[in-house]
């Protein structure tokens, strides 16, 4: 298994397949690497070095009390970076990664970037304030918090059934995929896991936004449950310099079967364009 250390002594797991152009995966809340798996092994099966870390907190990589929040989460992925030498890198980020791999380019910039892919994305601003009356209210994210603490084991399980659009009509979900999502989440440390609801849904990506200058591919189903569309990512495609606007109707924000094929498809189109 392999490891890097941060300058606060926080081991960081990450996995590294394939040769070529670095394509670098940030994952989502409360999820680890192993989330992008398929889309890891589509991308270095056709030329690329795909490369995947679990977020401090999460999965394999230590749980520290502190440094849950967005900012440490840019600066071990600059770490995890510089630690490979990476160049010419495509980050992707889904739902919380896409909020890391924006917070990134916004404190590290863009030297090392040549295009990102916001999957699912958290940005501009999940929670709902006075200059932003559009997002969630506090409470939605008190509810979350609420759930992790009391019974993060059966609230994880509950958290499935949105998060895969397995509460709609058609919906083709296998049971193994449940089990994954619950698996992995019950890797994330208690202190990591609540902490990082305030870095997603508090963070305010706008800045960040307005200062890369890469190309992006702004992806998300417009039935996404966890993060609204109207609200994320039509909003922080208008915020870019460059920025593809990429929806997938009737998709939830956890992509699986299908929806996952297409969005496999868009992100090695993407890669070599």
């Amino acid at each position: 298994m392999a490891f890097f250390t941060t300058d606060d002594a926080t081991e960081i797991f990450y996995k590294d397949w394939g040769s070529g152009q670095p394509v670098l995966f940030s994952h989502g809340w409360p999820l680890n690497a192993d989330a992008w798996d398929g889309s890891m092994h589509h991308i270095a099966s056709h030329g690329f070095r795909a490369i995947a870390h679990d977020r401090r907190g999460h999965g394999r990589s230590s749980q520290p009390w502190d440094g849950n929040d967005m900012d440490t989460y840019a600066d071990d992925l600059a770490g995890l970076i510089d630690s490979l030498d990476l160049h010419d890198v495509i980050l992707v980020g889904h739902s919380t990664g896409g909020g890391e791999v924006t917070r990134y380019m916004g404190r590290h910039g863009t030297a090392r970037v040549a295009k990102a892919v916001l999957l699912g994305a958290v940005p501009p601003l999940m929670l709902k304030t006075d200059a932003h009356p559009d997002g969630l209210p506090i409470e939605a994210f008190d509810g979350i918090r609420a759930g992790v603490a009391g019974n993060r084991s059966q609230f994880y399980r509950d958290l499935a059934v949105p998060f895969y659009g397995m509460n709609r009509d058609g919906a083709d979900v296998p049971q193994g995929v449940v089990d994954a999502f619950w698996m992995w989440s019950m890797q994330a440390g208690l202190a990591g896991a609540l902490d990082c609801i305030r870095a997603f849904s508090e963070t305010d990506f706008t800045q960040d936004l307005h200062q890369i200058d890469v190309p992006v591919l702004v992806a998300h189903g417009d039935d996404d449950q966890i993060v609204p569309f109207a609200d994320s990512a039509p909003k922080t495609a208008e915020l870019l310099k460059d920025a593809t606007l990429k929806v997938y109707p009737g998709a939830p924000h956890g992509l699986t079967g299908a929806h996952e094929q297409e969005f496999n498809a868009d992100l090695l189109a993407f890669a070599r364009a």
